[in-house]
């Protein structure tokens, strides 16, 4: 390694730091509990032509990869002529950000000398956006909250009240949502500075030289893993719940030198409700899957992300396009992960999994006062994300209520209760729940809950794989479905703004991961251990 290599080598570790550093702002300062329990947020550095150097490890896969191409529409909006030391940009355009209307993307340009040498940007979800509120109702985006158009949240270091004037006015919980849009902007600043000083500290006048060391060595790095996986065409078909109908989602994957293209032709069209994917999620999550599968080492940047391509044809759910309903967008595009491994499983047999549960099981709670005139008891707005099992690895039982593919972490009862009047009277894993075996599916779990006396809730369900469960593979059985219930035995949909009665307790049973291989394979110890910590209640492998 040469004297100017070494030197880079230290700088692309500084650059690490300095994303770390504005994601931790991010999370210390944010006011929605999403951010600050579950870190469902991105944070990166991008080069001068708006093309990612580094992201921070913090963060989830589609927030970052959606947020790599954000910053290209940032500056094509804004226009170069426009863009001035001190400014801050902002959107939550669906198609330009992250994919749907709760998530904020916040971009600030880094001048150095007076000229541009870069941007930071961040994303991070808000617990309201107005409109119908988080869920899947909606039958457009016009529906479902405030859509804020690339445009400056401070132009040359003076705040755009108008427009905090009117997400104020639009929003249920305007604190929380102008709170965290401040955040954000205070997020960039630090890695600004942090950058600035790193810049001082190197004599580096810009960032071309350093850019190009990382995306030389992480281009020829991925390609190469690209390279292990035959060339040639592979396919697989998912059917996951969808709203009231089941959907059908395909991928083919086309492998040729060092790209992967992966075409979701034969996929069910759009829905007309807001479980639409637009399709920069979709690739977010298509190539974090196959990364993860040939490089999981590896940096994640605009070169990383080169190789990989998508396409769709119009009018299919994985395409959504505007003014389709997409707020809830993750509950179907977690799954293209799964998806697209599973079309490289054979090819790939001791690295991809058993499918897992795949979206998460978030809720969204409006809290109100059954008696409206009783202003001792206000109205709050209450988010907690959930998840069910993994799937079964080649050589690992799958992860218990762990976030696959979204890394979010869940949030806390403790933290859930300080936000608004909600009771968690039970959180458990969920007995044989996980997919019979070789490797044992991950396990769901039981959350049981309800409002504080003097309030009702209206409960926003998202709930995925009630009706199609996570598949094992290689002989591994299928993971247990999900289901809901209430405690008064009155009917509650999977989708959809539902009440959930005072004095009324609603039970969700998140859904396990698939399991992997044989379950007559199952070592004794490993089945011994099962019964022992009451993973499962029986020795005898589950039917196939």
């Amino acid at each position: 390694m040469s004297s100017d290599d070494l030197r880079y080598q230290v700088m692309w570790n500084r650059l690490i730091s300095v994303v770390e550093e504005q994601a931790l702002t991010l999370v210390r300062t944010a006011f929605s509990t999403s951010v600050r329990e579950a870190g469902d947020l991105s944070a990166g550095i991008f080069d001068q032509q708006g093309q990612m150097m580094a992201q921070a490890v913090t963060g989830t896969p589609g927030h970052v990869n959606t947020m790599a191409v954000a910053v290209n529409h940032f500056i094509n909006d804004i226009g170069p002529e426009a863009i001035f030391e001190g400014d801050v940009y902002i959107t939550n355009d669906p198609w330009k950000g992250t994919g749907h209307l709760h998530d904020i993307t916040v971009c600030t340009p880094v001048f150095r000398n007076e000229v541009c040498v870069g941007y930071f940007a961040c994303t991070a979800h808000v617990v309201d956006i107005g409109g119908r509120g988080f869920g899947p109702d909606a039958n457009d985006v016009f529906e479902e909250g405030l859509y804020i158009p690339i445009m400056k949240w401070a132009d040359r270091g003076r705040l755009n009240s108008d427009l905090v004037n009117i997400i104020r006015h639009n929003v249920r919980v305007p604190g929380e949502t102008v709170g965290d849009c401040h955040s954000l902007a205070a997020c960039n600043e630090t890695g600004l500075r942090r950058l600035i000083d790193m810049m001082d500290e190197f004599e580096l006048d810009h960032l071309q030289d350093l850019a190009a060391f990382i995306f030389d060595r992480t281009r020829a790095a991925t390609q190469a893993r690209i390279a292990s996986l035959a060339n040639g065409v592979y396919k697989n078909e998912m059917v996951v719940d969808g709203y009231n109908n089941s959907i059908t989602l395909a991928v083919t994957l086309t492998v040729e030198k060092h790209t992967i293209h992966a075409d979701f032709s034969g996929t069910s069209p759009v829905s007309t409700k807001g479980i639409n994917v637009p399709l920069v999620y979709s690739q977010a999550y298509m190539t974090y899957g196959l990364l993860v599968a040939l490089a999981p080492e590896l940096p994640n940047n605009f070169a990383s992300l080169e190789p990989f391509t998508v396409s769709a044809p119009d009018g299919v759910i994985l395409n959504a396009k505007k003014p389709d309903a997409v707020a809830l967008r993750h509950v179907i595009g977690h799954f293209v992960t799964d998806l697209c491994l599973g079309a490289v499983a054979d090819q790939l047999p001791d690295v991809v999994p058993a499918e897992g549960a795949g979206a998460l099981w978030n809720f969204h709670v409006s809290a109100r006062a059954v008696d409206p005139t009783d202003q001792s008891k206000p109205p709050a707005e209450i988010l907690m994300f959930n998840s069910g099992g993994t799937g079964a690895r080649p050589s690992l039982d799958g992860l218990s209520a762990t976030a696959f593919p979204s890394g979010v972490r869940t949030m806390s009862v403790e933290a859930t209760e300080q936000v608004g009047p909600i009771v968690i009277w039970r959180k458990e894993l969920l007995a044989d729940s996980g997919g019979a075996g070789e490797h044992r599916g991950g396990l769901g779990q039981r959350i049981e809950l309800s409002p504080t006396d003097g309030y009702q809730f209206y409960f926003s369900a998202m709930f995925d794989r009630v009706e199609n469960p996570a598949r094992g593979r290689h002989g591994g059985g299928p993971g247990a479905k999900g289901a809901v219930q209430l405690s008064n035995g009155g009917p509650f949909n999977a989708k959809g703004k539902q009440l959930v009665p005072a004095g009324t307790r609603l039970t969700l049973d998140l859904p396990g991961g698939g399991g992997f291989g044989d379950p007559n394979q199952r070592s004794d110890e490993a089945t011994s251990n099962d019964l022992k910590q009451g993973y499962v209640t029986s020795s005898a492998p589950t039917p196939v």
